[in-house]
């Protein structure tokens, strides 16, 4: 069964950190690639990071230096590292998995799977 759940979201002030945390099932966590995607109000989903199916980790660069994806594998489990975090990366964030992904999107005729999302609000 597929499946995505994500945690870990909060409100932080500006300079914090917070650490989300994705749960995928096995399969998907094996067979996937998975990424981080957000979506602020009013605005398109995009990208945040991809670790896509060959183990390499793409970031947009809007979150390149600041944002960090780790994986454990023994527990099915991808993470976001958020660092100096910005009032402009306030969104909700998803957890997503594809088939096959492209740069820091899902591919786009990829059967595509989303987690419900976790709020992030930076102030």
């Amino acid at each position: 069964q597929v499946q995505l759940v994500e945690s870990g979201g909060g409100s932080v002030q500006a300079g914090g950190s917070l650490r989300l945390s994705c749960a995928a099932s096995d399969y998907m966590f094996m067979t996937y690639c998975l990424g981080w995607f957000r979506q602020a109000p009013g605005k398109e989903r995009e990208g945040v990071a991809v670790l896509n199916n060959a183990g390499t980790i793409m970031y947009a660069a809007s979150v390149r230096g600041r944002f960090t994806v780790s994986q454990d594998s023994a527990k099915n489990m991808m993470y976001l590292e958020m660092n100096s975090l910005k009032p402009e990366d306030t969104a909700m964030y998803y957890c997503a998995a594809a088939e096959y992904c492209s740069g820091v999107t899902l591919g786009k005729y990829a059967k595509q799977y989303w987690g419900q999302g976790t709020q992030v609000t930076v102030s």
